[in-house]
This record gives structure tokens, C-alpha cells and sequence, in this order.
């Protein structure tokens, strides 16, 4: 159970000052600060929770989630840029583009597009990046 954030009667903040084992009944007290994941909103946290559940793997947060691959990725790049973690080696519009060319280049394989719509689908996607 996620440990609430503000106050029931007044909305103020509410701090962890307490904390009870329920096997032994030792209990610690003190000023416990809440970091990183504990304190990422929704959707975020739901998003990086899956991506730890599925250890990583893009491809079955793609197949659980009905979305594409590089929709899966966009949201987690901001998820985690919104927990501090920003990856500045490939912006993800590049690694969307990337994904995007394999997608058309396996639909084309998979003679679900022409050739023709294939070559008019990168140009589109060229065009794009050149904007």
C-alpha cells in the first residue's frame, strides 16, 4: 500500500516519523524522507513499476500495453525524466525514428505495404526529422 502523501483532514503534507515491523514489532522512529519512485506521480510510477516487473524488456511492455514500441519507449523516457533520469545519449525523437524505419521496412517484408508506400512512408519520416 502506497503511504499517503498529504493529510485527510487539512491536505497539508504528511511526514513519516514511524515505522513498524510487522513480524518482530520492532519499530523505528525518526524523520523519514521519501525519495525517488515513492514521490513520482501517475502515470510515471505506474510505467517505470512495469518496466521493473517486465525487467526491462521493451517488447512485452509493448505486447501488455497494446502500444507500439516507440510509444513505450516516448513514455518511459518520460517517466524517467520526470524521476531525474533523463538519457542524453540518443534523444528519443532519433530512437523513435529508428524504430519507426524498422517498422516499415518489416511491414514491407511482411507485404503489408508497397514498395512504393514503403519508400513514400521513410520520405515522410525523413521530412519530419528535417522540420
Amino acid at each position: 500500500m502506497a503511504t499517503p502523501k498529504s493529510c485527510p483532514a487539512c491536505g497539508g503534507t504528511l511526514e513519516v516519523v514511524r515505522l513498524h515491523c510487522t513480524d518482530c514489532g520492532t519499530e523505528v522512529s525518526g524523520h523519514f524522507q521519501h525519495r525517488g519512485l515513492l514521490n513520482l506521480p501517475e502515470p510515471y510510477a505506474s510505467m517505470l513499476e512495469m518496466f521493473l516487473s517486465v525487467r526491462g524488456n521493451v517488447k512485452d511492455m509493448e505486447r501488455l500495453l497494446g502500444l507500439s514500441y516507440p510509444t513505450v519507449r516516448a513514455r518511459l523516457d518520460e517517466a524517467f525524466a520526470a524521476l531525474g533520469l533523463a538519457h542524453p545519449e540518443m534523444p528519443a525523437q532519433e530512437e523513435d525514428r529508428k524504430q519507426r524505419r524498422l517498422e516499415i521496412v518489416r511491414s514491407l517484408e511482411r507485404e503489408e505495404i508497397s514498395s512504393a508506400e514503403a519508400v513514400e512512408q521513410l520520405r515522410e519520416l525523413q521530412k519530419g526529422r528535417k522540420s
